[in-house]
């Protein structure tokens, strides 16, 4: 691939270019908002100027709802070679171009899987999709030529190619990301006319199970208007898990010894079934999960702190595998939690002490 066209410069299509111009493709931009080109022009992504013709391949990188318009436009224009999308359906938008009969030799639905809570082209890093899956939804009618393209771009991205058919990828995402946004966003809601004193309380918990709520909404009714079913079959069924929960918390209200122990058993299940699905979500590098031991720091909130935890750590030879920073309520420290391997973990914790560092059990 020497050229390509991005035509949508938000946080995707300007990560995307970004990445394809350090690799050294010619990129060009077009964006309906002529400002957000310009900023991603600015950013180093590519070029506003049109090309001269035919790009190698054209990168649509539009709502759902927008990208077989913008698609069929594309094509209409003979813009390239090839064509895909990043939008994060691919069912319906697959659907809509065959519905207005267009050749779909020449494009390949696709999907890379990372993102951001921030959106727009100030937002995007050419290392956005780095060791993430991107999925690629060929059918039997995809020119070979035009997957190869496909490939291509993923590696410029360095990116990790998942070939998946387009409603399976619906469905799949509608699990593990259209439907927990909106769980996130519901839990987060609960903060919205809480009493101050009671969100003062907040921990790391409470951040985890709602940093994705800090999403752009508007991008979101894009993702779910054009997804609805997938998320609602699944929604039915934490529906059902909520009614079960709830009825099993107002047993443990009981006087009755009975309707207590059937109400214990009933939170057990649910919490037993939520340790049984977390194991199943992939570890480092997308290996098989594994089991790490946290050292726990108090560390001061001031600059180099951090390096010098990392800096000691790799003293005494031990990969720190995961980080978690909780921030003290009320004061400049905080507690920073380390994930190494069990059999380090002692190693580590003798030689932080010795170094001055105080560990929290």
């Amino acid at each position: 691939m020497r050229t390509a066209l991005v035509i949508g410069t938000g946080l995707i299509g300007t990560s995307a270019a970004l990445a394809l111009t350090q690799r050294g493709v010619t990129v060009h931009l077009e964006d309906h908002d002529p400002e957000q080109a310009r900023t991603a022009a600015a950013l180093g992504a590519g070029t506003e100027a049109a090309p001269q013709g035919p790009v190698d391949l054209a990168i649509v990188a539009a709502p759902p709802a927008h990208v077989a318009a913008v698609l069929a436009d594309a094509m209409a224009r003979g813009l390239a070679r090839g064509y895909v999308d990043v939008a994060s359906v691919k069912g319906g938008p697959r659907r809509e171009l065959e519905a207005r009969g267009l050749d779909l030799s020449t494009y390949i639905g696709t999907h890379p899987m990372s993102g951001r809570e921030k959106s727009g082209p100030l937002a995007a890093t050419g290392d956005l999709f780095e060791g993430r899956p991107w999925v690629l939804t060929p059918t039997r009618d995809t020119d070979t030529e035009v997957l190869n393209l496909a490939l291509e771009l993923v590696s410029h991205c360095r990116a990790v190619p998942v070939v998946m058919d387009a409603d399976a990828h619906d469905r799949a995402v509608a699990l593990v990301s259209h439907m927990p946004h909106l769980v996130s966003s519901m839990v987060a809601a609960r903060l919205e006319n809480a009493e101050e004193a009671a969100v003062r309380l907040c921990g790391q918990g409470i951040r985890d199970v709602t940093r994705i709520a800090a999403s752009d909404p508007r991008m979101w009714i894009d993702i779910l208007s054009a997804n609805p079913g997938p998320v609602a079959d699944l929604l039915a069924d934490v529906s059902v898990d909520l009614d079960e929960t709830v009825r099993a918390l107002r047993a443990l209200q009981s006087s009755d010894e009975d309707k207590r122990s059937e109400g214990s058993q009933g939170i057990a299940d649910v919490l037993r079934r939520g340790n049984a699905g977390q194991v199943r979500v992939p570890g480092k590098h997308g290996s098989a999960p594994r089991v790490y031991e946290t050292v726990v720091v108090l560390i001061d909130d001031q600059p180099g702190q951090l390096a010098r935890i990392f800096a000691d750590a790799g003293r005494v030879g031990v990969n720190i595998e995961d980080v978690r920073i909780e921030h003290a309520t009320g004061q400049q420290a905080g507690l920073i939690q380390l994930s190494v391997d069990p059999r380090s973990a002692p190693t580590l914790k003798d030689a932080l002490r010795d170094m001055g560092w105080a560990l929290r059990q």
